[in-house]
């Protein structure tokens, strides 16, 4: 493990040093790259830094036993042993894998599923969940295109968080999220069970995807709902189809057509890009039999118990109350816990 964190700490001094070089600041792409690179690895190299002072004064802690510091190198050594125990398991997870989508920007795609108008009202709340946490974390939200229920709330939604390292935080989001309560409009006070979908994407690099025009058929449309006076009075909404996959993106958002079709086209990469990511998933999961917990976003994932006040994720089986303050975008106890669960079942699988 130390040769391989050794070998990190190079690559990151070498980085750091890139980006004072002419040839790398003449170059906004692989300026982006080099930057992008070396965040990525810089809370590894500082605990591994801190590993190694903290294993240091163990060993000179330890010299010093049966000298006369060495009562006092004694009482240290118990809490140093401590330390150094505590930042070699933050390593190893730090050493896991890393997701080649995790540094991205991410695509977030809201659907109401089972249960009409209360899955299409509880689908505009957990929009707002996610715009709300992403304020919150700092992040830039855009919602990209939406299509409204018949008595309000959301059909689906399509918003874009970026910011630092944002798919690594909401990939465990994926999936279908349940909601129990009693509608508004149920007379006889019953409990409901209606659905949500949510889908996570990472949002991909030229690099990652090659779109051909050849390959993509565009239709103009009138843009609807609100957006200002050039609303229904211009074609400016856009509609994307991949004629190799069949996949359809629709933007709407900009009142200009030209702006409308560069984020469909993003929209577009990023759908391709997570169907190469599935497939790769798939591969993987069919040689690892017995795999708890895969995310796939088929599964059932959350549960809202509004009448008991109470969240719980079914995939860690983890439980939570205090659902106003969850759906105010107060959800980084629930994330955290995903991805500490997710990044042990890695570990195991990695020892």
């Amino acid at each position: 493990m130390i040769d391989k964190l050794e070998e990190v700490e190079q690559r990151f001094e070498r980085l750091t040093a890139d980006l004072s070089s002419p040839a790398v600041l003449a170059d906004s792409t692989r300026l982006q790259k080099v930057a992008r690179e070396r965040s990525s690895i810089e809370k590894l190299v500082e605990r591994f830094r801190e590993y190694k002072k903290v294993a240091k004064a163990v060993t000179d802690n330890e010299e010093l036993l049966g000298t006369e510091l060495g009562d006092m190198a004694k009482d240290e050594l118990p809490a140093l042993k401590e330390q150094r125990a505590a930042l070699e398991a933050e390593l190893k997870v730090l050493l896991l894998p890393k997701d080649p989508a995790d540094e991205k920007n991410v695509i977030v795609e809201i659907r109401s599923g089972a249960g009409g108008d209360e899955a299409s009202l509880f689908a505009e709340e957990v929009m707002q969940m996610y715009l709300r946490y992403a304020a919150r974390q700092g992040w830039k939200a855009d919602l990209v295109d939406q299509s409204t229920g018949n008595q309000g709330g959301i059909k689906d939604a399509t918003l874009t968080l970026a910011g630092n390292a944002v798919y690594s935080v909401m990939k465990y989001e994926s999936g279908v999220h349940r909601v129990q309560r009693v509608p508004a409009t149920e007379a006889q006070g019953r409990i409901h069970t209606s659905t949500i979908t949510v889908a996570v994407m990472p949002e991909a690099d030229e690099v990652d995807v090659q779109l051909k025009d050849s390959d993509i058929e565009m239709q103009v449309m009138r843009s609807t709902g609100a957006g200002g006076q050039s609303v229904n009075t211009t074609d400016s909404a856009v509609r994307l189809i991949h004629k190799p996959t069949g996949i359809v993106v629709k933007c709407q958002q900009e009142k200009s057509q030209t702006k409308n079709r560069a984020m469909a086209k993003r929209m577009l990469a990023a759908r391709l890009y997570e169907m190469e990511q599935e497939k790769l998933r798939a591969e993987r999961d069919s040689m690892r039999k017995g795999q708890v917990g895969s995310g796939d976003r088929s599964e059932k994932i959350r549960t809202y118990n509004f009448p008991q006040d109470r969240l719980t994720d079914h995939r860690i089986g983890y439980t939570r109350h205090n659902l106003p303050a969850a759906m105010a975008g107060d959800i980084d106890d629930v994330i955290t816990a995903c991805r500490t669960h997710f990044q042990s079942e890695a570990l195991k699988q990695n020892q």
